[in-house]
């Protein structure tokens, strides 16, 4: 039998798209024209409240990662029908609208393949692998000399000579990939691994960036010059996107980065090595990576030697910036090794003192991505 539950004065109901609560049970009323109805306010996704989205001809448009449903008929855009979220029988009595809280149709969903990079995270066997991340905006069709990018090829060559390590070189400026458009904001639940963007835009090449930090590298050596007394635009656009590694930690315990050591060369004009490096140390501290005694490199002119042509000769000429770049990978392969030998770093966190209480999450909802938020009764 139907279960009518009053929602209240029909004229309420006047927007293309309201929420409503019953006890644990969240809508999303619709108005398709003059049709009115009613569908789950939970997106199949990872739990949003559609009733907070937008309509979009006649789908509801989630406001999370834009996932689609009919107003009417709940199923998903054209190509996703089976993408489907529950509708449930309305009618109007009196000026008021009834909503039946039993729902007509089922949730279904269709069959997604998981994201590569969704992958479980098993260390192959073999040497040390290294990234060497280059951070310098570089215009390909008037290149320059880079003096960040110089040191790091001396490091990676000497990784990969005399060390023995697999090596690889990820050029930021050479991919394109588009800036945190802070999913986080709406929800710590919004903010997924692989990051929403990488999910939903195939096009994105951060996954490589995603692809050498989580599965394949050991030891991160990160380059950036001094831009402003801080390190590169595009090293914080990485940093950024790379927010969603992190956040596994606070919504999940879920440490995705084991037994990886992270080290730094820091090249500028001007100088401002202590406060660059500070903040890479933290951030990187925080995504669980460990250090190496040491662990940056850096030269700067200082802030009276506006004479970047000479900076360059220095650089260029300097057989002392080259030893110490080797000797700082040296050091992150050293205690890669130590840390590949003897399993030392945790899979999840004690919380208290660092990250405060454990998330939360509203109505008992997954924060994996792909987990839809249970419907639960109402009260």
């Amino acid at each position: 039998m139907p279960r009518w539950h009053d929602l209240g004065d029909v004229d309420r109901f006047k927007a293309p798209l309201t929420p409503v609560e019953v006890g644990k049970l969240r809508l999303a009323v619709t108005r398709v024209g003059e049709k009115l109805g009613v569908i789950s306010g939970v997106c199949n996704h990872a739990g949003a409240p559609l009733g907070e989205g937008r309509l979009e001809g006649e789908y509801v448009v989630c406001p999370w990662h834009g996932w689609k449903y009919h107003a009417l008929g709940g199923q998903g855009e054209p190509g996703y029908e089976a993408d489907a979220v529950p509708t449930h029988a309305v009618r109007v009595e009196g000026g008021r609208l009834l909503v039946d809280l039993d729902p007509a149709t089922p949730r279904t969903r269709g069959k997604h393949e998981p994201h590569p990079l969704a992958r479980r995270i098993e260390r192959a066997p073999g040497p040390v692998r290294v990234v060497g991340i280059s951070t310098t905006s570089m215009d390909a069709a008037n290149p320059r000399y880079s003096t960040s990018e110089a040191l790091l090829e001396v490091a990676l060559s000497h990784a990969a000579g005399e060390l023995g390590a697999e090596t690889r070189t990820v050029r930021l400026a050479a991919l394109r990939f588009r800036a945190c458009e802070g999913y986080y904001s709406k929800s710590a639940r919004a903010c997924t691994w692989p990051c929403s963007i990488t999910q939903m835009d195939p096009a994105d090449e951060l996954d490589r960036v995603y692809e050498a930090f989580v599965h394949w590298a050991d030891v991160f050596l990160v380059a950036t010059p001094i831009r402003w007394g801080a390190a590169s635009s595009l090293y914080y656009k990485m940093a950024e996107r790379m927010n969603c590694i992190q956040n596994q930690i606070t919504i999940a315990n879920r440490v995705l980065l084991r037994n990886k050591v992270a080290a730094f060369i820091i090249t500028g004009g001007q100088d401002n090595v202590q406060a660059v490096a500070g903040q890479m140390l933290t951030f990187f501290g925080e995504l669980g990576c460990q250090f190496p005694q040491f662990p940056f490199v850096a030269h700067s002119r200082g802030w009276s030697a506006e004479d970047m042509e000479r900076n360059i000769e220095y650089v260029m000429g300097s057989e002392e910036l080259r030893d110490g770049a080797r000797m700082l990978v040296a050091r992150a392969v050293h205690s890669a090794g130590l840390l590949l030998e003897h399993e030392r770093a945790p899979e999840a966190v004690a919380r208290g003192g660092r990250k405060a209480h454990h998330l939360v999450l509203r109505h008992g909802g997954g924060a994996e991505p792909g987990r839809g938020e249970g419907e639960g009764e109402p009260g």
